[in-house]
């Protein structure tokens, strides 16, 4: 058996897959019933609304960029907070996800992203 972290961080892999994320059926497979997500912009989405608009990504390219500094932490027996960076062309923005486990595998319950600018956070990390 897979243990949590490495569960929650394939999964998270998973979503950010452009071939994944093109695919109601496998992203449907990986959201929670009553998974929420607040985006970079402040918006606010409901399962439904994620898999349409990620239904909708047709750039041959990858939507989601690089990711960098991922980090997992069990916070209770079936539940995993993930949090990462992504980088897509400039417009970065930190992450983090919860994952619960459920009858059906690890789920993303929660997602939130928020933007920041990449010059100033290199400096901070940078010391």
């Amino acid at each position: 058996m897979t243990d949590p972290y490495t569960a929650a961080i394939e999964a998270e892999l998973k979503l950010l897959d452009p071939e994944v994320r093109r695919s109601p059926e496998r992203v449907g497979g990986l959201l929670h019933p009553e998974f929420v997500e607040i985006g970079a912009s402040g918006r606010v989405w409901d399962r439904d609304a994620v898999i349409a608009l990620l239904a909708g990504e047709r750039d041959a390219g990858d939507p989601t960029g690089t990711v960098s500094r991922m980090k997992a932490v069990q916070l209770a027996p079936d539940t995993v907070h993930l949090t990462f960076d992504t980088d897509h062309n400039g417009r970065c923005a930190h992450r983090s996800s919860l994952w619960r486990r459920t009858g059906r595998g690890w789920l993303l319950y929660f997602h939130q992203g928020t933007l920041y600018d990449s010059g100033r956070e290199e400096q901070r990390y940078s010391g």
